[in-house]
């Protein structure tokens, strides 16, 4: 007996009924009692079948006529309504809806077949009716085309692609309304060799509409109603199979017992079950042919998509008929598509097969041929369809692991870094079945075994020899997260890891390296922070998510068992690794993630003495930063009130502060002594001391050691010799920026009296002026740490500390003088915007290494956000920020991202003195190049022309709404008019102002202005004109013509410049969008406090034009044609413009002429669709960086025409379905066989290969 393949859970309505229907549901009974009614040749096309008889010329009142509107009855309160209504409200039974239709086709086959014929036309969005008339009368195509001319064009969205509630299930609801029609019949309707014939002819039809939304409701329609069919070719088969079991069996009986009557009637059954399987068979093999293989490269992605969701079903349901290469080649091809939700559907339908490993044989030849796709899918740009390539590429290592090779396993192996979660996740279960599932039978006596002797033990060292290979030794918490979802058990064995850091290697086993060792210990504390915090590395998710409630019991499960196993363990590591620093600052690390209540409740306080003492240890023993700051941090964490273990850490910590204090003081005596040089050991003395103290400082409140007192010594007798050791200048800065941050944090909490304030005051502002001398320091670094701290507490001192209600810090505000401004201003333009090759700030000076490169971008970055800071927050003055904002375009690539939102943000704070800076900026980079060039210059030359980009970016940044930006930009073009006329020729009127041509340069800014605006600017303008500079056409006199010009142009004509005019104008979707502003403003209260220069503006609204002006030739709005560009002026392409708003109608010829045009680029628009038939599909190795060209098809042409088009000059033959004999009879025979060309639809170039 053949066992029914799994059917997917779309289909199990297709047989969960199967054995308690209604009396009128259309079903054969299993022992062939109940005959069929008007099956196979017995019920010819255009003949009523006996069980119809008497049906047609039905009165109004019988069950099928007119007012019994699809067979619906008044109990399910939808009586008269169309089957697209209650198929689109979904709240009936689907199964009941069905059976009053099949009632209704008893009744009248005609009127039911044309209710389910406009039920498809609905379901597609068209307004247009099949009569009665039209489906006697007319042929399918002459109904489609009629449909076609009525269907409403003014929207393009129809049921299957509508937004709504009410439209999301419908698509569930139609393509469940098709399998229950199948399903309830096919006993016997679907072999009358009509309705189906039917069905499948105006499915065929409409799928090969222009009309799209009949293409895909079609198309939809067609693949459901094949795997309908599909699923009753494999109910045949099971019951063919089942009844030659049966005769078999019967006819093997002795002739006594031998019942002739139920051997004829078992050949009976099989000969009719034969005939149905043949009419199924020539079911399927009409849709395949005629919708299938048309569809599957539809230029429409939705419609590509459902045709390969559905041929992946079929293979799954019935494997026997479809799994081969004749339907897994369409598959294959299909995952060279564009488009990612049809490379998706192609995995998601691969991994339906290949989950079921007694499918594997028949897939050998696919996956030999497909392999190399699947893997280079891996890096696909889509980052769903890189997921379940790599979940199919990991069903691929099940079933065979010689498949894959050890390059294609390494292709998926390093994605386990990556950055996007699913990936790294799917990744790792890959990596976790390929190296860690396998486990050797010899382990099986073992299991029970713990620590370094359990079978997690190897498991362990091959995760480390991994990480070790992967050369991204600093990404271990990416690799732990790839994998915490399948190897949970693996990463949380901290038993085992400690074995192998603590234990001795037993006899024969290779001990673990220094370089293994740290990376165990690496991984460990990475395991044990995602055990404690419970969410991804930074970088990983959107954030912290809500924790269920198993999940917080896991978690403190965990933290239980860290704290138990580790506050035993981690002094003895401690010990054993003190001397390595980087071993000892992750494993410093732990205590963060402790339960410190265990300390006492488990008796653990011997253990925590022990740590303490291992911790001070550690802090004698190391000078580097990272390990004593995870000493600090350390003491920290165990230094909380709310535990009894407070008292103890505290004590031990003020004993070691204590020390490291009395130490400090002692040797910066002997070290500062006057006449004295100090020598190399006593700066290093003084310099580790200094490194203990400012690294605890960081975390601990030392104020009661009165650190500023010799910090400020040290620091004031540097700037008095100069030749004090940068280090210790660093360190003592840092230092004092501590004692300051932390006696603020004490005034702010605590009611503070005036002494304490004053006394903040006078050492905030005494540090200021040491870190101002600083800045001028021979020593980069030293410049570079006293401008990061000055920055931090001008910032932390600025009118912002009163905010929240902390009035009484007033007398703390500190405004920084113009001198400090400008110092802080002149740091930036010397250390921030410089040529990569000019820094010179590396310590080993190799900064022609990448990442030292990378590191000193990373920190002039930090250097510049700074400055912009106090920029943003008004503690410098905006002004400041033009020396900032001109280095845009040059430095776009490094700092574009910072300048971009420094200049949003000081947009928010105050418009026009934005667009102030803004034009001094444009003017200074115009005064520099003045000085460089003489006032001669070239207006076509590199720089001038960088200038007017400059410009027009900055332009670009005020947006589309003119209303929000209209002073600003009134007061940028007023600012630089003045800066144009400024400086008068010394030869006299008749010659340019030396600054005219900066009006060249304005003009990018014209856009900008409202119409009634650029009308007020140009009377500005005209202050400043001479009669004789408006006769003027000079060449020399062209920025002044091309000025007045983008201010006299007004509407559409609103351009900047000549060149660059028509690049800045925006998007025309967002042009269409806008409207035009009516009505009144809302001016804000910041721009009514403006200065008075502002005012000009309104002042001269009303202002006429002086009688030297010349008026200018007015045209019709209707008539004018647009203005033609030069060729390379011509950027349409990738901005077109508006048309003109105000066009009058047009007479009927230009609508004729207007119509033949648009028929003429239809026609072109089809040969070149044509031409791209052969090649649409451009294969790649990844999707990463360009897009394939898109699959596009010819949805114009007939079947027939496409179909002969393609064949001509190539054999082409598709095949037909040949569903497989019974497995019991003897004349098997193999499947036909398949000579589809690839050539028909991809080029073979870019296959590459044959196929198959």
């Amino acid at each position: 007996m053949i066992a029914a393949p799994e059917i997917p859970t779309d289909f199990t309505l297709l047989q969960e009924s199967e054995t308690h229907f209604s009396s009128d549901t259309d079903f054969e009974d299993i022992e062939g009692k109940n005959q069929k009614q008007g099956k196979g040749k017995t019920c010819k096309k255009g003949k009523k079948g006996p069980a119809e008889k008497g049906k047609s010329g039905n009165g109004g009142g019988k069950p099928g006529g007119p007012n019994r509107m699809n067979g619906h009855h008044q109990q399910n309160g939808v009586e008269n309504m169309m089957l697209f209504e209650v198929v689109k409200m979904g709240k009936s039974a689907m199964q009941s809806v069905v059976d009053d239709w099949i009632e209704s086709y008893k009744h009248d086959r005609d009127i039911a077949l044309l209710d389910l014929i406009n039920f498809f036309i609905q379901c597609s969005g068209c307004k247009g009716v099949v009569t009665a008339e039209m489906f006697r009368h007319m042929q399918n195509s002459e109904i489609i085309r009629k449909m076609t001319e009525e269907f409403d064009e003014d929207s393009g969205d129809y049921p299957l692609t509508m937004a709504g509630p009410q439209w999301k299930k419908f698509k569930s609801s139609f393509c469940e309304f098709i399998g229950v029609l199948v399903r309830q019949c096919q006993y016997s309707i679907i072999y009358d060799e009509y309705m189906m014939d039917t069905v499948i002819s105006l499915l065929t039809g409409l799928s090969d509409s222009q009309v799209r939304a009949f293409r895909h409701t079609s198309t939809l329609a067609a693949m459901k109603l094949m795997t309908a069919l599909v699923n009753v070719a494999l109910n045949l088969s099971i019951n063919m199979d089942n009844t030659q079991r049966q005769y078999e069996a019967e006819r093997n009986k002795i002739i006594g017992k031998r019942a002739n009557d139920r051997l004829e009637l078992l050949l009976q059954k099989r000969k009719e079950l034969q005939e149905n399987q043949d009419e199924i068979e020539n079911m399927m093999n009409a849709i395949f042919k005629g919708v299938f293989v048309h569809r599957y490269r539809d230029a429409i992605a939705e419609i590509r998509a459902i045709c390969i969701e559905e041929i992946g079903i079929w293979m799954k349901m019935y494997s026997d008929a479809f799994l081969n290469d004749s339907y897994l080649k369409y598959v294959g091809w299909t995952m060279h598509d564009k488009q990612g939700e049809v490379r998706l559907k192609c995995l998601t339908a691969l991994q339906g097969l290949y989950y079921n490993k007694e499918l594997n044989s028949k897939l050998e030849l696919f996956t030999s041929r497909f392999k190399d796709r699947i893997v280079s899918m891996t890096l696909d740009k889509e980052y769903d369809v890189a997921v379940q390539a790599i979940k199919l590429l990991t069903l691929v290592l099940q079933s065979s692991e010689e498949v894959l090779t050890a390059e294609d396993c390494e292709n998926v192996y390093h994605l386990v870094y990556s950055a996007h979660r699913p990936v790294a996740v799917a990744a790792g279960e890959f990596l976790y079945k390929k190296l860690f599932s396998r486990r050797d039978p010899e382990d099986d006596g073992i299991l029970k075994r713990r620590g370094r002797q359990s079978p997690n033990a190897n498991l362990v060292k091959t995760l480390v020899f991994f990480f070790l290979e992967s050369e991204l030794h600093e990404h271990a918490a990416y690799l732990v997260d790839s994998m915490w979802d399948c190897a949970t058990d693996l990463l949380k064995d901290w038993e085992c890891m400690n074995s192998l850091l603590l234990e001795e290697p037993l006899n024969g086993e290779e001990p673990l390296t220094d370089r293994q060792e740290s990376a165990l210990i690496e991984i460990m504390l990475c395991t044990i922070r995602q055990a404690a915090e419970c969410h991804p590395p930074v970088g990983r998710g959107t954030g912290k998510r809500v924790l269920t409630a198993k999940e917080k019991k896991t978690q403190l499960d965990d933290r239980t068992k860290i704290t138990e196993l580790f506050a035993v363990a981690l002094p003895q590591l401690l010990a054993k690794y003190s001397v390595d620093a980087e071993k000892v600052t992750n494993l410093l690390q732990l205590p963060q993630y402790f339960d410190l209540e265990i300390y006492t409740t488990g008796r653990l306080e011997k253990h925590l003495d022990a740590l303490l003492r291992q911790i001070r240890d550690i802090v004698e023993k190391h000078t580097d930063i990272d390990v004593l700051e995870a000493c600090s941090k350390t003491y920290h964490a165990l230094c909380n009130e709310e535990f009894t273990i407070f008292n103890r850490v505290d004590i031990a910590r003020s004993q070691l502060i204590d020390e490291l204090a009395d130490k400090f003081n002692r040797l910066l005596e002997d070290f500062l002594q006057e006449g004295e040089e100090p020598d190399e050991d006593d700066a290093y003395q003084v310099l580790s001391t200094l490194k203990r103290i400012t690294a605890f400082h960081n975390a601990h409140d030392l104020s009661r050691w009165d650190l500023f007192g010799c910090n400020y010594k040290l620091l004031k007798t540097g700037i008095e010799n100069g030749d004090m050791p940068e280090q210790i200048v660093i360190h003592a800065l840092q230092c004092t920026h501590y004692v300051i941050l932390w006696q603020l944090a004490k005034v702010t909490e605590s009611s503070s009296t005036k002494e304490d304030l004053l006394r903040l005051k006078k050492q905030m502002r005494v540090f200021c002026q040491i870190c101002q001398h600083y800045l001028t320091n021979v020593n980069t670094a030293v410049k570079e740490q006293a401008f990061t701290i000055l920055c931090d507490v001008l910032m932390i001192f600025s009118h912002q500390i009163m905010t929240g209600g902390r009035d009484m810090l007033e007398p703390l505000v500190y405004t920084p003088d113009s001198s400090l401004q400008s110092e802080l201003l002149s740091f930036i333009l010397d250390h921030v915007f410089i040529d990569q090759d000019d820094d010179n700030n590396s310590a080993d000076g190799q900064q022609d290494d990448e990442a030292s490169k990378i590191e000193a971008l990373h920190k002039r970055r930090n250097l510049l956000a700074a400055f912009c800071k106090l920029i943003v927050y008004t503690v410098v003055e905006m002004n400041t920020a033009a020396d900032i904002f001109k280095q845009y375009m040059k430095y776009y690539n490094d700092y574009g991202d910072i300048i971009k939102e420094t200049m949003s943000k000081t947009r928010q704070i105050d418009k026009i003195q934005c667009a102030k800076t803004l034009i001094l900026s444009l003017q200074q980079l115009f005064n520099e190049m003045i000085q460089e060039n003489g006032y001669n210059f070239d207006r076509s030359s590199p720089t001038f022309s960088g200038i007017k980009e400059l410009a027009r970016r900055f332009a670009l940044t005020f947006g589309l709404d003119q209303l929000k930006t209209r002073e600003a930009i009134a007061m940028l073009h007023k600012d630089g008019i003045e800066f144009a006329f400024k400086e008068p020729n010394p030869q006299g009127e008749s010659h340019p102002p030396l600054n005219l041509a900066f009006l060249d340069i304005l003009s990018e800014f014209s856009s900008k202005l409202l119409r009634q605006d650029k009308r007020t600017v140009y009377v500005y303008l005209e202050k400043f004109m001479t009669f004789q500079m408006s006769l003027r056409r000079e060449d020399v006199w062209l920025p002044l013509m091309s000025y007045r010009n983008s201010l006299l142009a007004g509407g559409d004509d609103d351009t900047m410049s000549v060149i660059s005019g028509i690049s800045s104008r925006g998007s025309t979707v967002r042009n269409k969008k806008t409207k035009p502003a009516t009505g009144k403003r809302k001016v804000p209260e910041a721009e009514e406090s403006s200065s008075s220069d502002s005012m000009w503006l309104n002042r001269e609204q009303t202002m006429h034009t002086p009688v030297m002006i010349q008026t200018p030739q007015l045209t019709s709005t209707i008539m004018r044609e647009p203005k033609r560009l030069r060729p390379e002026e011509n950027y349409m392409g990738v901005y077109p413009m508006q048309p003109e708003h105000h066009q009058a109608p047009l007479d009927y010829k230009q609508q004729e002429e207007a119509a033949r045009q648009q028929q003429e680029r239809a026609a072109m628009n089809y040969v070149k669709l044509r031409t791209n038939l052969q090649h649409a599909i451009r294969r790649g190795t990844s999707l990463m960086e360009d897009d394939e060209e898109p699959i596009v098809e010819d949805v114009m042409m007939s079947s027939e025409g496409r179909i002969e088009d393609l064949n001509e000059g190539m054999d082409f033959d598709t095949m037909d379905i040949d569903l497989p004999p019974s497995k019991n009879r003897r004349e098997r025979t193999e499947l036909k066989p398949d000579f589809f060309d690839p050539a028909s639809i991809m080029d073979e170039s870019v296959l590459g290969v044959s196929m198959f």
